[in-house]
């Protein structure tokens, strides 16, 4: 006979498959939320948001790191080439490079904004959690931009930058899920 506690730790059949299905919801990039969601979803919408932006820069990372090394390969196992296939090929591998590069950027700036989000949970309490974070990530881009003179300037060092692009877009979705939805 088994024992009362053997099934205490175990998880209901189908839990997991809902919380997987509710994070996937709550990471969708088209995600509203009404007006009255609780301040605890709305950070649970970033935080499963955050989780699978870093999933697919680390896919981007993969296949960046991938293709880089295929066309090493290549490089290293043609005969003598022309001059323009050489210099095509020099063309490929460097931007397989510059593509590796902003992949781990992108990586990078993810982390940098999940660890940033942690910390404003560990250190504010309540509702004021996501204006927190979303002040501390608006001063981490103003202090990287602060040498542009002007809007336009400030847009063009972002746009320059994978990781300030990053983290613009985590600003974003910040504000996305921390509006209520218009009911146009």
């Amino acid at each position: 006979m088994d024992s009362p506690d053997k099934y205490e730790n175990e998880e209901e059949p189908g839990q997991d498959q809902e919380e997987r299905g509710s994070d996937e919801l709550l990471a969708s990039d088209e995600l509203r939320l009404p007006e009255g969601a609780s301040f605890l979803v709305r950070l649970h919408a970033v935080r499963a948001w955050l989780a699978r932006r870093r999933e697919e820069a680390k896919l981007a990372v993969g296949e960046a790191a991938l293709q880089l090394q295929e066309l090493t390969r290549m490089q290293e196992e043609l005969p003598r080439l022309r001059r323009r296939e050489l210099e095509q090929q020099a063309r490929l591998l460097q931007q397989a490079r510059a593509e590796l590069e902003n992949a781990n950027g992108r990586l990078q700036a993810y982390d940098e904004a999940a660890t940033l989000l942690e910390e404003t949970v560990d250190h504010t309490a309540g509702q004021r959690v996501l204006i927190e974070y979303y002040l501390a990530l608006s001063e981490l881009i103003d202090r990287e931009t602060e040498a542009a003179g002007s809007a336009a300037e400030r847009e063009r060092i972002i746009n320059r930058s994978p990781r300030l692009q990053t983290l613009q877009e985590v600003l974003q979705r910040l504000e996305r899920v921390s509006l209520p939805a218009d009911d146009d």
